[in-house]
């Protein structure tokens, strides 16, 4: 049987499931006439509920850091709400009645209060305010609340995890764990990132499940119960695959990028937005060599807006921690339509009207990105390039653009930080000029995925002509060592972003021209530094 559901950590998984006896605190009314010793009992088992707390943070602060560890200090917290604690204590004292009702009777209000609220972020607290009722309510009735798993690891069911419940679990038990609710933005989804256990929610799985074997396909969000043969030689050959990277992660994580002979090379990752992020950091890119910022767009209803583009920049390049990010303007047209931007139908769009073309042609749309840019620089390293450039002109217009920008943002009193400007090289003509272009920039970005089709006149999205389509054709390599040759000589750094520099039968070669920086996706980062690490013979 074959489940879909939310993917929260994209691993694999694959064993026996169990299904996870949380177990319900039934609490009965129970009439009591000391209500003073009552209240007292209440404030003992908060006090050791409290206990517990700090117990588990110091315990998540070794495991997952300081900011996942958070989430119990904030529990603690609110154990001691004064709203919270006044409406047990109050209950118990007008209504005598025991504290496990008024726990539960006050866990429950809140918790409906917290999700009707309009905001994400408190409807999350939800669950936080039942976990520490349960908490003080298994206390009081002398229970444990860890759940045993058995044995052997497992593949945990269950209808939620509280956060206290996820770092409670023996992680060499758990194999993955799948629920029926929770949300990505929860704790305990963050928890399950932090500590790489292939998860998923929204899986409306069946009790019956317990004991048979099952998979978890994190990376597309199923759940198999009772796989046949095939699927499991299937998934143990990808889940094998993703072990090498581990074992690769272990190993070469903190490593520099250096070739045998001592020569440094700039290994940084491609994304499309900011959830990209935590990949990057994951798979130790040392920065972000093609942000795509179309993205921005593409996932918009309408322009985006300068505060919302911003947001998104200053984010990336605070979590980079002043790695280097190089921000790509936008690259619409050709196989990235939007539809507000009411581009007309071309006959050839991928030589048509696009990128740098649109930028210069409808100067607020790039204003805005521009100015958003630099609001982020002040929060990072952001470096900037323009892609389709095929003239000088084109890149003045577009550092004229930037001269605009910073002398406004100066004169509103608005800071920004230095700014790298770049251009992606990625047409013919702009390789034969690139002598030119260089003394006008900072750095060059070989966009091979463009100039491979533009310089063998294939589309590369045509599938008849994939048999010819040759990435490694010698025009192409000659164009990419032409372009270094000429950008050394005027002081260009000079990377690859397209998808040849994550193409390891070729990082020797690249590396033999003299490229400086390469930005592959974020899990080719590893394997990447693995070839270069083995490479030498530079020239």
């Amino acid at each position: 049987m074959k489940l879909e559901g939310k993917s929260v950590f994209g691993g694999i998984a694959i064993g026996k499931c169990k299904v996870y006896g949380k177990k319900e605190s039934f609490v009965k009314r129970n009439k009591v006439v000391d209500t003073a010793s009552e209240i007292k009992r209440f404030s003992q088992a908060k006090e050791q509920a409290k206990g517990q707390l700090a117990q588990l943070y110091e315990k998540a602060l070794k495991e997952v850091g300081e900011a996942n560890a958070m989430i119990f200090e904030v529990h603690q917290m609110m154990l001691d709400d004064l709203d919270y604690v006044e409406s047990i204590t109050n209950m118990i004292s007008t209504q005598g009645i025991n504290a496990e009702f008024a726990v539960a009777a006050t866990g429950d209000n809140f918790a409906e209060m917290f999700a009707a609220m309009d905001d994400d972020y408190m409807r999350e607290r939800a669950a936080d305010v039942k976990d520490i009722s349960n908490r003080v309510i298994s206390i009081l009735q002398g229970d444990q609340n860890q759940g045993d798993l058995g044995k052997e690891p497992v593949i945990l069911l269950a209808d939620d995890l509280a956060p206290s419940e996820t770092v409670q679990l023996d992680k060499s038990k758990v194999l993955s764990f799948v629920t029926r609710h929770g949300s990505t933005n929860s704790h305990t989804a963050i928890l399950a990132r932090t500590m790489n256990i292939p998860a998923l929610i929204g899986v409306d799985f069946h009790e019956d499940a317990d004991g048979q074997i099952g998979i978890v396909d994190g990376k597309q969000g199923i759940f198999i119960i009772d796989p046949s043969e095939e699927e499991i030689a299937h998934y143990s050959k990808l889940k094998k695959q993703d072990e090498d990277r581990a074992r690769l992660l272990q190993e070469l994580k903190g490593q520099e990028s250096v070739t045998k002979d001592g020569k440094a090379i700039q290994l940084y990752a491609n994304i499309g937005g900011v959830g990209d992020v935590a990949s990057v950091l994951a798979n130790d890119a040392g920065g972000i060599g093609l942000f795509r910022s179309e993205f921005l767009y593409l996932e918009s209803s309408d322009y985006p807006t300068e505060e919302q583009q911003f947001k998104a920049y200053r984010t990336v390049a605070e979590n980079m921690a002043g790695k280097k990010v190089i921000i790509r303007t936008l690259d619409i047209g050709a196989d990235k339509q939007v539809d507000y931007f009411g581009l007309d139908k071309e006959e050839n769009p991928a030589m048509g009207y696009r990128a740098i073309r649109i930028c210069l042609d409808r100067k607020e749309i790039f204003k805005t990105q521009l100015r958003a840019i630099y609001r982020a620089s002040y929060y990072g390293k952001i470096a900037v390039m323009f892609p389709m450039v095929i003239s000088v002109d084109e890149v003045l217009q577009a550092k004229e653009m930037c001269q605009q920008v910073k002398e406004e943002l100066k004169a509103e009193g608005v800071p920004y930080s230095q700014v790298e400007l770049g251009v992606m090289i990625e047409t013919p003509a702009a390789v034969m000029i690139s002598d030119l272009l260089a003394k006008e920039v900072d750095f060059f970005s070989i966009g091979t995925n463009d100039l491979t089709q533009y310089t063998l006149a294939i589309d590369r999205q045509n599938p008849k002509l994939d048999d010819i389509y040759d990435s490694h054709h010698e025009a192409v390599l000659r164009m990419i060592q032409m372009v270094v040759d000429n950008g050394h000589k005027e002081g260009c750094w000079v990377g690859i972003c397209g998808e040849l520099g994550a193409d390891i039968s070729l990082t020797e070669t690249f590396l033999q021209m003299g490229i400086d920086e390469l930005s592959v996706s974020p899990s080719m980062i590893l394997p990447v530094r693995d070839q270069i690490r083995k490479s030498g013979a530079l020239r």
